[in-house]
């Protein structure tokens, strides 16, 4: 795969001269990107005074002349961050920072994720995107390396998404977008203020008939945000989403399949392979001014989230009285609070700033297991829900105060650290205890400090170095506490949480019109999490010693007066194993992962590149190259994913007339219909790692604002 980016680079770097002459031709001007901040734990500060890689995409961005169906559509240019579109509403889409969270089979860990301050993921680690909305999205804000720990358990990166703050009169907006494989979207959405309140409201469904057999989905969207100016200056603001997902699992094929027929899905349609969500969650935030130079935060949420999902587990596999069956049914009440104080001081005669907050978060669970099939085991009647095999209540809690403070040395240098003293508390109380199957209750307790520091040097005004260093943590999840290795009952509690430190050496620089951005970091974790044994549907997971990532990045984002604009996201990121461990039991030659085998699910190098014209007004075009090298699927790095290039192509139209705003678009993906696996789903034990994405794509949209 390194053909593929090497020569993409190269003929982006051929391109970029010829690019910056004609545009030198046009103007002699010199434009600057306009300032932009990022949220901390300190409140908001400017992305290039952050010690740290963070980067902030606007929803304009990730919208523009696209189905706005996934989040992955609009995040590709940013460097580190490993985002792979599953095409498969069954499941989320595949979300990885600096090689952290790549493991995961469903939904995201190892990343934290917010949604308007509500953190998306619950106290064990387990998260989901699902419930962002993109047609009202402010922004999106991707923070990565040392300083992602004092966000807590499972923050190996920090990915937060804003909704939109209502602004002037009232407007009301229609928006629509089809494209292949049946896909369709449509939405409104209210939004305005007057005098001291703002609200926003959007609601939009999204349903495809899926690119693969057995692959199609429904998601209604509903989301809302008010806004309120209180007397005494300060704010409340109350943010509502409910999200409802139906659809169907094609799941992961074999190398042999992936070759022969990428759209089958024969096993999927065998059981009816299939998934159901309902998330309905509500949060407050009330931020106050104490003084000149100090304020308080304070944020309640709460939510529920049920599921219910078919898997495609053999009968003959559920005879085992151990067995937790083929069907999952889970109801999840989940809920918190974060209250933080900030302050601005003078420390020996010079700027001091300190933050320091409480976090409790909380989950309760109920959790079902059902035989995915009625009648007799011989001639079973599949993808029906059956008996009864498994009935758990669990809670999951963390509770973590974090303090953070920046102490500006000289006109030039700035020191930042921080602490957070993160502890989770698990409680699973099994109440299914039936012949064989015995007593699975148990309780488990993990903390962990983690400080993080920095200093930063300004030379000039557009120039930025920093060395920042940090430890994170990541507690196993609810789902890999479930079961022991050995098939004895109880939580696993051989099971360690992965401790990792981590080093990055940094530079920012301005230039006319531009940003470039660059990292050079190292992390190094002991007490890895990985899969045990994976058969029957049943999946253990062990500790596998040290592993370590050594990586780079490079950013480019560049704009003319004349509406060029140019962005380059490259990664290379070498992710291995350390020590040698056995990826199943009972351990042999043939199952030793042998230290200095690459860790599944990561890219080694990743290059993203696009070029276009996008004036305020009239019509816009621009060309997106994305290539991603060799991917392994599992431990062993006997089974991969090749890599590949691909390229986008698309053209709009943006006009104002009166009181109304209209848009349209088209764009083609996967122009040369390349055949690749979009994603892998590591270390599936029946070797069926891959999910293929669709070739050539077309997709039409548009766009009506009124403006009251």
């Amino acid at each position: 795969m390194k053909r593929p980016i090497l020569l993409s680079l190269a003929a982006l770097l051929s391109i970029l001269p010829h690019v910056s002459r004609a545009q030198e031709a046009q103007t002699d001007e010199v434009m600057d990107l306009p300032e932009v901040t990022v949220s901390v734990p300190r409140g908001s500060v400017r992305t290039f005074e952050v010690a740290g890689s963070v980067d902030r995409v606007d929803g304009s961005d990730i919208r523009e002349g696209r189905m706005q169906a996934q989040l992955s559509e609009g995040l590709a240019a940013v460097p580190g961050l490993q985002l792979q579109n599953r095409y498969n509403f069954a499941q989320d889409l595949q979300l990885s920072i600096r090689g952290f969270g790549a493991r995961s089979t469903f939904g995201v860990r190892g990343v934290r994720l917010y949604v308007d301050g509500i953190p998306a993921t619950l106290p064990d680690g387990q998260g989901q995107t699902s419930n962002i909305d993109i047609a009202s999205l402010d922004r999106v804000e991707i923070l990565r390396g040392p300083f992602s720990a004092l966000y807590g358990n499972s923050s190996g990166g920090v990915l937060q998404a804003f909704t939109v703050t209502g602004k002037g009169a009232p407007r009301l907006a229609y928006s629509a977008a089809g494209g292949s494989s049946g896909a369709w979207r449509q939405g409104v959405e209210a939004s305005g203020s007057e005098g001291k309140i703002d609200y926003v409201l959007s609601a939009n469904r999204y349903r495809t008939d899926g690119w693969r057999d057995h692959s199609a989905a429904t998601r209604d969207l509903v989301n809302g945000k008010l806004g309120v100016t209180l007397d005494n200056g300060g704010r409340l603001t109350m943010v509502f989403n409910r999200v409802r997902i139906s659809a169907q699992d094609p799941l992961g094929l074999t190398a042999g399949q992936l070759s022969d027929n990428p759209r089958a899905a024969v096993l999927a349609d065998q059981y009816n392979t299939r998934k159901s969500v309902l998330q309905t969650q509500a949060g407050l935030l009330w931020e106050h001014r104490i003084d000149a130079d100090q304020q308080v935060r304070v944020m309640l949420y709460g939510g529920q989230r049920a599921l219910n999902q078919f898997q495609s587990i053999p009968p003959s596999a559920q005879q085992s009285p151990q067995h937790a069956g083929g069907v999952i049914d889970l109801d999840r009440d989940y809920g918190g609070v974060d209250v933080r104080w900030r302050g601005s001081f003078d420390l020996a005669g010079l700027p001091f700033e300190l933050a320091a907050g409480l976090s409790y978060d909380s989950l309760r669970e109920s959790r079902s297991g059902y035989e995915n099939y009625v009648g007799n085991v011989q001639s079973p009647v599949l993808g029906e829900p059956g008996r009864l095999r498994r009935l758990e209540r669990n809670r999951v809690s963390n509770l973590d105060p974090y303090v953070q403070a920046t102490w500006h040395l000289a006109e030039q240098w700035t020191v930042d650290a921080g602490v957070r003293r993160s502890q989770v508390s698990f409680d699973s109380r099994d109440l299914y205890v039936v012949g064989a199957n015995g007593d699975d209750s148990g309780q488990a307790r993990y903390s962990q400090t983690l400080p993080v520091a920095s200093i930063r040097w300004q030379p000039s005004q557009d120039l930025a170095l920093y060395i920042s260093a940090g430890r994170g943590f990541e507690t196993p999840t609810l789902n890999e506490l479930s079961y022991r290795p050995n098939g004895t009952g109880g939580l696993n509690f051989a099971l360690r949480p992965a401790v990792n430190d981590s080093l990055e050496l940094g530079a920012k620089a301005r230039m006319a019109g531009g940003m470039l951005t660059a990292a050079l970091f190292e992390t190094r974790t002991r007490d890895e999490i990985v899969t045990a044994t994976s058969s029957g549907g049943r999946t253990t997971f062990q500790n596998a010693g040290r592993t370590r990532r050594l990586g780079f990045e490079l950013g480019w984002q560049h704009e003319t007066p004349s509406h060029w604009r140019t962005q380059v996201a490259l990664t290379w990121l070498d992710a291995r194993v350390r020590d040698s461990f056995c990826s199943s039991a009972p351990c042999s030659n043939s199952n030793v992962v042998a230290a200095g085998s690459r860790i599944p699910g990561i890219a080694k190098q990743s290059l993203f590149a696009s070029w276009g014209w996008v004036p305020p007004q009239g019509w816009r075009a621009g060309m997106e190259v994305r290539t991603l090298s060799r991917i392994q699927a599992n431990d062993l790095n006997t089974a991969s994913a090749p890599g590949y290039a691909v390229v986008s192509l698309y053209a709009g139209y943006v006009r104002q007339w009166k009181r109304w705003d209209f848009n349209a678009f088209a764009r083609v993906d996967n122009v040369a219909d390349r055949r690749y696996a979009g994603s892998v789903i590591v270390n599936e034990g029946n070797a069926r790692y891959f999910e293929p994405a669709p070739g050539r794509q077309w997709m039409v949209g548009m766009g009506a604002t009124y403006r009251f």
